[in-house]
């Protein structure tokens, strides 16, 4: 009788648990497959973890369903009923309306400087992501269009960076000088101590750009591709987060797997294949005479044989994997492919929560302070500014705000990315208290020197005993919780992103199965589809995102359902 097809998935994250899920669901009652998902770590999830803190549920990792319209991750969850939970969440009243950003040293900053600016930021960005031109009808202020145009000229003229590649981060920075530009002669900024109109325009900006290194991963925006922008593309409608934590998803598409089908602790060292041009030189079908071509060999000595392997692991394990001292695929990757994997960005983001103390407040009832801590936006002198606070970290200085995950939660979010995320991680608990102290208490307390009479301090004076400031009073946390994704050597960071020099070639690349077979090759001599690779990295227009992750999962089950001429695929 003849041997079912093996197929091994390697990662119980969102990509493995999908490609598990059709392939068993498909073909479970004809019992086509031998198949099972082989996971390094303790738990599933990957890059999904739910948590709690504070009393509330809270995301580790993935934590937005990006746009609800034409979401899969937005249906399994309707189905589910995990959209109503009775224990509060994190951001279950959505992106807060009431923002308060306020400007280094104390000053709570005008909507009419933060508008513009932030506008101008918002149509630069959507003119980078193609949803804007300059003759566009839909654009609320047409100025700004032009200004993204503009900029866009600008620096295609001067051949983006060195390499001819034209990088977000220079053109949002082009399109900040067009506006200074066009604005010429601006009135003095009155009110704002030692900040200037421009400086402080800046730091709102800046405050932009360090949100967008968040949602991208790359910790430098001159790294982010322009062109590539583009293709990415969202969901429409309202973005959400969900109510019984985005675990329940993960278990919902485990739960159909029976027992033992997940084999968790079981670390994959080397994947054992045979390239196209060694069956042709005659070196058999496959290396161990058993007919399945692929090795899997693990962390405790064992091996297990497979016709085919489902490869979810991050793009950042699979750079860690090409070096040449590390060996994850025996013979190597071929070039297209490691070129791939080396020119695609992959960054790292993190979360930071931390708890206020319900006695924060001395002078107010219970629990009164936290219904008043603001949804805070950071306005940040430059780090080589003379006028900073010296006191404030260099990693707290590149987070873009510091808010209560939802109205009157005593739990407080900031994100981090890039350099400052993966310092994050190194620091104590203690030393991150501090930080924040320092932070919190230059921005809500009243500024060191009285000013003129229209000086916008933060809340007129009324909340310096919420705050550590100079009279004294203080802010409290009693405990943090920091996600650690950059260190963690199953993930070696966050999400993956387009860097100046890839391109989306580079991510179709990535998603390509080994053997690549050319035409000078009798196919029936050699065993495909070896290695199929899936992961929101091999995604092209939803790469970075839990919906990529699911929709590749599922091209590769049916790759191979296809390959069977399974019913169903």
């Amino acid at each position: 009788m003849a041997k079912k097809p093996r197929i091994v998935i390697i990662g119980a994250g969102m990509a493995g648990l999908t490609a598990a899920n059709k392939l068993y669901t498909t073909t479970s009652s004809k019992d086509l497959f031998e198949l099972c998902v082989v996971e390094a770590g303790a738990r599933i999830g990957g890059r999904i973890n739910t948590s709690e803190f504070g009393g509330d549920r809270i995301e580790m990792g993935a934590t937005w369903i990006h746009g609800i319209g034409g979401s899969p991750i937005y249906k399994i969850s309707q189905e589910i009923n995990s959209l109503e939970s009775q224990q509060p969440w994190e951001c279950m009243d959505g992106f807060s309306s009431q923002r308060t950003t306020v400007a280094e040293g104390g000053f709570e900053v005008n909507p009419s400087i933060v508008e513009p600016v932030s506008s101008l930021f918002d149509s630069l960005m959507d003119y980078a992501q193609g949803k804007l031109s300059e003759e566009s009808t839909s654009c609320e202020k047409p100025e700004f269009c032009k200004l993204a145009c503009k900029a866009f000229k600008i620096c295609s003229s001067s051949n983006g960076d060195s390499s001819g590649k034209l990088s977000v981060g220079s053109f949002l920075r082009q399109g900040l000088n067009s506006y200074w530009d066009f604005l010429k002669e601006q009135d003095e900024l009155k009110g704002y101590g030692t900040w200037s109109r421009k400086l402080l325009e800046e730091a709102i900006f800046a405050m932009n750009e360090n949100t967008q290194r968040t949602y991208t991963s790359a910790g430098d925006l001159m790294t982010l591709d322009f062109t590539a922008e583009s293709e990415y593309q969202m969901f429409p409608d309202e973005e959400i987060t969900i109510a019984k934590g985005y675990m329940s998803i993960i278990e919902h598409l485990a739960s159909v797997l029976p027992p033992g089908f997940i084999q968790l602790g079981r670390k994959v060292t080397n994947i054992e294949w045979k390239p196209a041009v060694e069956i042709e030189n005659g070196y058999g079908n496959g290396a161990t005479g058993t007919g399945r071509p692929v090795k899997l060999h693990f962390s405790d000595g064992s091996t297990v044989l497979a016709d085919h392997v489902i490869v979810t692991v991050s793009l950042g394990v699979l750079k860690a994997g090409i070096k040449h001292d590390s060996g994850m695929f025996s013979p190597p990757l071929p070039s297209f492919k490691t070129e791939a994997i080396s020119r695609l960005g992959y960054g790292v983001v993190n979360k930071l929560f931390v708890q206020l103390s319900p006695s924060t407040s001395h002078d107010t009832p219970k629990g009164d302070s936290l219904s008043k801590f603001p949804f805070l936006h950071l306005a940040f002198h430059r780090p080589d500014s003379e006028f900073r606070n010296k006191k404030i970290p260099l990693w707290m200085r590149r987070t873009a705000s510091l808010c209560p995950i939802y109205k009157k939660s005593s739990v407080l979010l900031s994100w981090f990315a890039g350099k400052e995320a993966l310092e994050l991680e190194s620091l104590s608990d203690e030393d991150i208290i501090n930080g924040v102290s320092t932070t919190i208490s230059s921005f809500l307390s009243q500024p060191q020197k009285k000013v003129e009479s229209n000086s916008h301090e933060l809340w007129n004076g009324n909340v310096n005993h919420h705050v550590e400031s100079s009279k004294g009073s203080e802010v409290k946390f009693t405990k943090v919780l920091k996600s650690k994704w950059g260190n963690d050597p199953l993930f070696l960071g966050s999400y993956s992103y387009v860097a100046v020099g890839s391109s989306g070639d580079d991510l179709d690349t990535m998603a390509e199965p080994l053997p690549k077979i050319g035409p000078n090759f009798e196919s029936s001599a050699i065993p495909p589809l070896q290695i199929l690779f899936a992961g929101e990295a091999t995604h092209r227009t939803h790469y970075s995102t839990t919906h990529g992750a699911y929709f590749s999962g599922l091209r590769e089950a049916n790759r191979l359902l296809q390959h069977y001429h399974s019913v169903g695929a």
